[in-house]
């Protein structure tokens, strides 16, 4: 193994797992062994509530301005740091060096949002008699938890743990445990940072802990990042017991193109929403809706997708069981009709030959009630469907279950906004393939790619990972009563 065995990180020191079971830890770049990850008992999440539980009380005392110091901090070391933990990231995900470095820009930007906390949270004051005022605050929950996927190391967990920290609570992290790596080094930032002991702690893991997770009575909230199965579990057992939870699942995201779309454009936009880090992403454009004549647009977009280069402009997916997955749904397509305009099954790079590679895969002609139309693949495959106008590629959006994400390739002013209106989706692009907001806005989807009330990032986040306290105060005995006092 290139790294040593990787350990819980419990009271602001790494800590041995109680269990004895462990995971191999396999760089999907070149199947090599990495590290091993241990399967974490409940105990050990006993041990890590314990400490934060201890921890909450005088971090939640503390100034907000104080922890938003502690996270600015945070943010330089990210960019002290940005070179390991991208090297870091592409080791253990198997996405391309500069995706793991856009990953880490992103995390300071998340970092930066918490740091400037203290200006969203202010509360509201307000005189509502004479000599009587009503006040508001946002007050921490306490002990929270965040369960996070492989596909990106370091930026799901920065959707949560600075906002929830900032804002006062102490967070039990539970990586994936494909890429174990990165979240230890973000608790090494933390702690030099200056974060207290025991209001950040990583406890590792399977399917077993995130059920400790959702049953423990020590904890507060839970979010998840994940597929719309385990998302719908895991925000039915989380309630059950009755914790809030935010649960973000899947997508089979659309981008309806009409024939005004700048070609060029288009299709290199196309492209690298289909292919960036390697398909594997909620936000990644997996189904592509051709309105109206628009094979001259296709034409483009296989140029532009013979340009992706496994190993080169393209990272691996993160296992040869998901490659196996992906090459199986292609298969399954072309075997029903469906026509492989460029094929990217039996991908190998040279002196790599046992990494997990997918080429760049465009399907023309799909049937929306194929299953390549209708799952989630996560891996650089665009399904395209065929539509005569714009009202049938709304409604090929719309009866998909997911909604995360939605988008429209053209010149036309008006039919953009036509599409905004009807398309069923928390996030929607305008000639733009990945239409993620930008802090202060909020990622967030609709219908089963969220289940939960806000969003986990941004403004929107505040009201999940704080209560809100509301206090009225009278001093003046001479002000006189009435029904408002």
């Amino acid at each position: 193994m290139k790294y040593s065995r990787v350990h819980n990180f419990i009271n602001g020191r790494f800590t041995k797992s109680l269990s004895s079971h462990y995971l191999p830890v396999i760089s999907p770049v070149d199947g090599e062994p990495l590290s091993e990850v241990p399967l974490s008992s409940a105990g050990d999440l006993d041990n890590a509530v314990a400490a934060a539980t201890k921890a909450f009380p005088g971090w939640s005392a503390t100034p907000i301005k104080e922890r938003a110091q502690v996270m600015y901090r945070y943010r330089r070391l990210l960019e002290k740091n940005i070179d390991k933990l991208s090297a870091l990231i592409q080791e253990e995900n198997g996405k391309t060096l500069s995706e793991a470095t856009a990953e880490i820009e992103k995390s300071i930007e998340l970092s930066e949002f918490a740091a400037a906390l203290p200006q969203f949270v202010t509360g509201e004051v307000l005189e509502v008699s004479k000599g009587v005022e009503c006040k508001t605050e946002h007050v921490a929950l306490g002990v929270v938890a965040s369960i996070v996927p492989f596909n990106f190391p370091a930026m799901v967990p920065n959707w949560t743990i600075p906002n929830a920290i900032t804002l006062g609570n102490c967070m039990i992290l539970k990586p994936s445990e494909k890429v174990p790596l990165t979240c230890g080094k973000i608790a090494e930032l933390l702690k030099e940072a200056g974060l207290p002991d025991g209001v950040f702690n990583l406890v590792h893991g399977d399917a077993e802990i995130v059920n400790h997770i959702c049953d423990h009575p020590g904890i507060e909230a839970v979010s998840f990042v994940g597929s719309t199965n385990v998302a719908k579990l895991v925000y039915r057992r989380a309630t059950y017991n009755y914790k809030r939870c935010l649960a973000l699942g899947g997508a089979k995201n659309h981008l309806m193109v009409l024939p005004d779309a700048i070609p060029a454009m288009t299709a290199q936009n196309v492209m690298a929403s289909m292919s960036g880090c390697a398909g594997q992403r909620c936000m990644a454009a997996s189904a592509m809706v051709a309105v109206g004549s628009t094979d001259h647009i296709i034409e483009k977009i296989c140029e532009e997708a013979r340009k992706v280069i496994p190993g080169e402009n393209l990272g691996a997916v993160i296992s040869k069981a998901s490659r196996d997955r992906i090459e199986k749904y292609i298969t399954e397509a072309e075997q029903q009709g469906a026509k492989i305009l460029v094929d990217g099954r039996n991908a190998r790079v040279r002196g790599k030959e046992n990494g997990s590679y997918v080429g760049p895969t465009v399907i023309d002609h799909v049937k929306p009630g194929m299953a390549i139309a209708q799952e989630e693949l996560f891996g650089p495959v665009i399904s395209i469907m065929r539509a005569d106008n714009v009202d049938e590629a709304i409604a090929i959006e719309n009866a998909s279950p997911y909604g995360n994400a939605a988008s429209v390739y053209t010149q036309n002013g008006a039919m953009a906004k036509y599409i905004i209106a009807r398309a069923s989706a928390g996030m929607i692009g305008v000639n733009v393939g990945v239409p993620v907001p930008r802090e202060p806005f909020s990622f967030g989807g609709w219908n089963e790619s969220k289940f939960g009330v806000g969003d986990i990032t941004g403004k929107s986040s505040i009201e999940f990972w704080t209560k809100l306290k509301k206090s009225t105060t009278k001093w003046n005995m001479e002000a006189g009563v009435n029904w408002m006092s």
